[in-house]
C-alpha cells in the first residue's frame, strides 16, 4: 500500500472514530458525573468543583477576550474599519445592545459593564447552592444548574410543587457547559443583575480585585430570600475556600 493509500486509510478510520463519538454523545448526551455516587461532604464538593472550575474558566477565558477586544476597538473607535465596525455590533448584540451606537459615551461604559468576567468563586457556590451539589433534579434531567427559568410551554421541566396560576419552568440545557454559559449571560445582561455589574466596574475602576464575595452583594433579586441568598452565598464561598480560585 502506498504512503498516500495508508493516509487515506487512516483518516477514514479516524472520520469513523469521530462519528461514533458523535453518535454516543447525541444518544447519552455529555459525559457528567453521578455526584451523589460520591459521600455527601468533602468527596462530593472535590468532585463538584473539580468538574465546574474548567467549565467556568472556559466561558471567562472567551468573555476575557472579547474585553480585550473591546477595549481595542474603543480606543481607535474614530477608525475602525467595516469588518470591525460589525464585529463589534454583533458583539453588543449578544449582550443585548441591539442599538450600540459607537459614538456614544454611555452606550461604551454600559457595554464594558456587561462584557466582564464572573468571579469562579461565585459561580461554583450558586451552581453547587441551586443545584444541591448536582443532586437534583433539574440538574439531573435537565443540565440546570443555576435554578434558570423559561416562560415558553415546553421549554423545560415542569416544576412538581409549581403554584396556581403559575406558567414558568424550569430550563432544560444540551450540556453542564450551555448552563454555565447561560447563567454568565444572565449576570452580564440581565436587569436584575445591574447591581453586580455597577460593583464590579467599580472594582476594575479602583485596580481593586473583583471577587465573588464582592458581587454576590448585586444578586439581591437573583432568589426570593435575599439578603439571606447572599449571606448563604458568602458563607460557601468562605467556608470552601473558593476565593483561592478568583486569584
Amino acid at each position: 500500500m502506498t504512503f498516500n493509500g495508508q493516509k487515506k486509510r487512516l483518516l477514514g478510520a479516524a472520520a469513523l472514530v469521530v462519528l461514533a463519538i458523535g453518535l454516543v454523545y447525541a444518544v447519552s448526551g455529555p459525559s457528567v458525573p453521578e455526584f451523589s455516587d460520591y459521600a455527601a461532604g468533602k468527596e462530593r464538593k472535590q468532585a463538584f468543583f473539580g468538574y465546574f472550575l474548567p467549565l467556568v474558566q472556559s466561558r471567562n477565558q472567551q468573555i476575557a477576550a472579547d474585553r480585550d477586544e473591546l477595549l481595542a476597538w474603543q480606543k481607535d473607535a474614530s477608525e475602525l474599519g467595516w469588518w470591525d465596525e460589525h464585529q463589534l455590533t454583533g458583539l453588543a448584540g449578544d449582550y443585548g445592545m441591539e442599538a450600540f451606537d459607537a459614538g456614544s459615551d454611555a452606550d461604551w461604559d454600559t457595554l464594558l459593564r456587561r462584557v466582564d468576567t464572573v468571579p469562579p468563586s461565585l459561580a461554583l457556590a450558586q451552581a453547587a447552592n441551586e443545584s444541591a451539589w448536582g443532586t437534583s433534579r433539574f440538574s439531573r434531567e435537565g443540565y440546570n444548574f443555576y435554578g434558570q427559568w423559561c416562560f415558553k410551554a415546553g421549554c423545560g421541566i415542569v416544576p412538581n410543587k409549581r403554584d396556581a396560576g403559575k406558567n414558568h419552568e424550569v430550563a432544560a440545557f444540551d450540556s453542564p457547559q450551555e448552563s454555565v454559559d447561560r447563567y454568565i449571560s444572565n449576570l452580564n445582561t440581565h436587569d436584575a443583575y445591574k447591581p453586580l455589574r455597577m460593583i464590579r466596574a467599580r472594582l476594575r475602576d479602583q485596580g481593586k480585585p473583583v471577587t465573588g464575595l464582592a458581587l454576590a452583594g448585586g444578586l439581591g433579586k437573583y432568589s426570593e430570600r435575599g439578603d439571606a441568598y447572599i449571606s448563604e452565598l458568602r458563607s460557601m464561598m468562605r467556608f470552601n475556600d473558593l476565593g483561592e480560585y478568583d486569584r
